[in-house]
């Protein structure tokens, strides 16, 4: 059960930083380039 909640919160994140991505890409490249 441990091991399936850490995993959804882990899918959660990246799903969450995707988005994020997808919409702000120059605040991603800025922060990359920085």
């Amino acid at each position: 059960m441990t091991e399936y909640t850490s995993n959804n919160v882990l899918s959660q994140a990246a799903t969450s930083m995707l988005s994020q991505a997808n919409n702000r890409p120059q605040q991603i490249m800025s922060l990359l380039q920085s």
